[in-house]
């Protein structure tokens, strides 16, 4: 699912575009479901096998839609433990967004469940929301194509990142967290979710693996794990994915960070790139060749090839570090060299100052109108007791962060701790309209990383009235009860 050449797009774009112009109503009439199924593969990682788990559609990992396609989907559970999947990205009934209990039990093994809203465009993605599962790779691509996509004279690609460790995802967030991370699932009460008193944040006591200096001239706190891999599309850079594409020919590149604790930099080396789109969503096209991105966001990248043959590799770097993984592509017969998994020099930390997060300018922004309410969200924590909070608080003892359906909405989430934070809420799409108390109209996103010591404003209108999910995308700070709720009243 990972290649689709610029001449199947031409062959599939008419029809493509003919259905996309049908009611919706023929659509949901003639589109059968898809069937996705989270199962139990087997990886090899260099050299070694390992068992993970994934979301098999039709046409393996991961589902591709086209445009004017509902999401149709009967999600069964084959695994033999409960699970769910959350549909990152979208905007479903709250009824379908995929969280524990909230309001739906997990699946049990065996069971199918069926999902159908409309879908929005973009590069999406869709995971697990038990964080250990997430670990585990429970996690695929979900690309929404727009009929724009389908007219286009280019080639996709798909680069799926993630981080992997060979021992059990228990045991890691054990070693991360020094025994205190639960190994609950997102809206589960999280067993060994810490205290009140434990939860104050307070100062870091320094880094497990290191850190950088940030903007406050204190030191960051990076990486507070090291994995044994780093995946693109579920491969190392000692047998990479390598993508057959043709001499200048256009690529566009959908880059989606499923990494549990990893900030990648994506590097497409000498070949210059376009930033098109964040988060499924368009952007003011961003020249250059290194562009960030944290867990559970994406990025799309157009890339115009040379003319002559030749063999690129598109490089994730590993902030903050050595490691790297990354694909290759290749026109028909070139030599394709190897890569080493190790750069020669530490990647920077991303976007410490925001300087990536200023340039955007979104396409497609919200339309101007009074805001009615406004929400400052404080983002804690520590390493040395290893516990992060909103507003002070875990999981549990969170209080509601509240709205009616309709309303203008700003939320400032101010980050006072050292380490960075992807901030995810579900059911709604967001415009970044503040950076450090600079105003600007900036990308609409679905995740937006704060760094240490910062602060976002994000503008947003309040959708279904629900509880909705709004959660850091750092799996081991979301099972040690990183996450709030974003509790949408009706209107009166």
């Amino acid at each position: 699912m990972n290649t689709l050449s610029r001449r199947d797009f031409l062959v599939a774009s008419a029809a493509a575009i003919a259905s996309a112009q049908l009611p919706r109503a023929a659509i949901a009439q003639t589109s059968a479901p898809l069937a996705l199924s989270a199962a139990t593969r087997t990886l090899d990682i260099n050299g070694r096998a390992a068992t993970v788990f994934g979301l098999v559609g039709p046409a393996g990992q991961g589902l591709v839609l086209d445009p004017g396609q509902r999401f149709r989907v009967d999600l069964t559970n084959d695994l033999g433990i409960d699970t769910i999947v959350h549909w990152h990205g979208q905007v479903p009934p709250n009824l379908q967004d995929g969280v524990p209990d909230m309001p739906l039990p997990l699946l049990a093994p065996g069971e199918t469940r069926s999902y159908d809203f409309e879908a929005r465009p973009g590069t999406h993605w869709m995971h697990s929301h038990v964080p250990v599962q997430e670990m585990q790779l429970l996690a695929a691509p979900l690309i929404v194509r727009s009929v724009e996509d389908l007219a286009a004279d280019r080639q996709e690609v798909v680069m799926f990142l993630h981080d992997f460790a060979f021992a059990p995802p228990e045991e890691v967030l054990a070693t991360i967290a020094g025994g205190q991370a639960g190994a609950g699932h997102g809206a589960h009460g999280m067993p060994g979710a810490p205290s009140a008193a434990q939860a104050a944040p307070e100062m870091p006591m320094g880094n497990m693996m290191g850190g950088m200096m940030g903007m406050s001239g204190m030191a960051m706190d990076l990486n507070d794990y090291d994995w044994d891999a780093y995946l693109a599309n579920d491969r190392t850079l000692s047998d990479p994915e390598v993508v057959q594409v043709e001499r200048g020919g256009r690529v566009l590149l959908r880059v989606i960070n499923a990494a549990a604790a990893t900030v990648f930099w994506v590097d497409t080396g000498a070949v210059p790139a376009r930033l098109v789109a964040v988060d499924g969503n368009p952007v003011q096209a961003v020249p250059g060749n290194r562009f960030g991105l944290a867990m559970g966001q994406r990025i799309d990248l157009e890339i115009d090839l040379p003319r002559e043959g030749g063999a690129w590799p598109i490089l994730a770097l590993r902030e903050g570090a050595r490691e790297r993984t990354g694909l290759i592509l290749a026109t028909s017969g070139a030599e394709v060299a190897r890569i080493d998994g190790l750069a020669e020099i530490e990647a920077p930390a991303f976007d410490t100052d925001l300087a990536q997060e200023a340039r955007l300018t979104a396409l497609a922004p919200l339309p101007l109108r009074p805001v009615d309410r406004g929400h400052m969200l404080m983002l804690g924590g520590a390493m040395q007791p290893y516990v992060w909070t909103i507003n002070g608080a875990v999981w549990g003892q969170h209080r509601p962060v509240v709205a009616r359906s309709g309303e203008r909405v700003v939320m400032s989430f101010h980050n006072m701790s050292m380490m960075g934070h992807p901030m995810h809420l579900h059911g709604h799409a967001f415009q970044v309209v503040g950076l450090n108390g600079r105003a600007l109209a900036g990308a609409v996103r679905d995740t937006v990383y704060v760094p240490p010591m910062s602060m976002i404003d994000v503008v947003l209108d309040a959708g279904e009235a629900a509880r909705w999910m709004l959660h850091c995308h750092h799996m081991p700070h979301l099972a040690t009860g990183m996450m709030t709720e974003f509790a949408v009243e009706a209107s009166a």
